[in-house]
């Protein structure tokens, strides 16, 4: 296996709740209230949409994509969902310091450096808004591709939070068996005081509709019973996950670099969020740092 560069699973396609857009020559990330499912191909417009999002659509009340059926690729909540404090070079996109809010690594002048993290509002290499909690997450939808997976990619700190939070309790409920629950992502909308009252929205995972816990966590025994029996080794293949993502200092795609710059780290942050004044007024007043860009 080649060293320093980090196995992650295939991806198909992308999931969202926002686009980035052209305004005044700028591109610019904006809010949706609505899942977006893209293809890897990507024309002047933008990302086309992947087959399963029209599918999807069909079904959705006022063809408004907020729920989308998925399992999970491995049994490890950490596999499915790599969620850390992220600083981003601007102009290149790739990641020069990554930690955990207790340890970092840190691209310095003389190599890659472990150094202590105090997480983004007390670190002083990535104050101001450069250092942020980024998420990834990889789902399956549909039974086209045994290991083929959509990831959803985030900085919002509620979908982080939720996603953890579910994924670590689904698992420890099932016992161990996270990989075969029937699950839906699901958009979920709040308004707090950070954000003025203004509807902010996020992503949380929850049981398929129409399926209880005791018959989710039924479903997922016996689904783990008889795909062992067909030879299928659920626990060797979270063990090469784990290696592959290990495998290098940092975890990034250079094909994802160009758009991270522009989702998270816009030319010009006010007009980025020009259709949202609650979170400009927080960005003038920096007290917290790109809460509602995608949940």
């Amino acid at each position: 296996m080649i060293k320093g560069l980090a196995i992650t699973p295939p991806v198909l396609g992308r999931i969202s709740i926002g686009r980035v857009i052209e305004k005044n020559g700028i591109r610019l990330p904006q809010k949706d209230n609505q899942f977006t499912i893209t293809s890897q191909i990507q024309e002047k417009d933008g990302w086309v949409l992947h087959p399963l999002d029209e599918e999807l659509r069909k079904d959705a009340p006022n063809s408004k994509l907020r729920t989308i059926p998925v399992r999970m690729l491995f049994n490890e909540a950490d596999l499915n969902l790599r969620a850390e404090y992220t600083m981003f070079d601007r102009k290149s996109g790739r990641p020069m310091c990554v930690g955990n809010g207790d340890t970092c690594k840190r691209l310095t002048q003389s190599g890659v450096q472990s150094l202590p993290c105090s997480g983004p509002t007390l670190c002083e290499f990535g104050k101001g808004g450069l250092c942020k909690p980024y998420g990834r997450l990889n789902v399956k939808i549909g039974d086209d591709d045994d290991l083929g997976t959509f990831i959803f990619r985030t900085t919002g700190y509620n979908s982080i939070r939720t996603l953890a939070a579910r994924l670590s309790y689904y698992q420890a409920v099932s016992g161990g068996l996270l990989a075969y629950m029937p699950l839906e992502l699901k958009l979920r909308g709040k308004s707090t005081t950070q954000s003025h009252r203004t509807p902010i929205f996020y992503v949380d995972l929850v049981i398929k509709e129409g399926v209880s816990l005791p018959e989710a966590v039924a479903e997922a025994k016996e689904t783990a019973n008889r795909v062992a029996e067909e030879g299928i080794d659920q626990a060797a293949l979270d063990a090469a996950a784990t290696k592959g993502f290990g495998n290098a200092l940092f975890e990034y795609d250079e094909d994802e670099m160009t758009e991270v710059v522009e989702e998270y780290y816009p030319s010009t942050p006010d007009e980025a969020f020009a259709q949202s004044p609650a979170v400009v007024s927080e960005l003038r007043k920096n007290l917290v740092i790109n809460k509602s860009v995608t949940g």
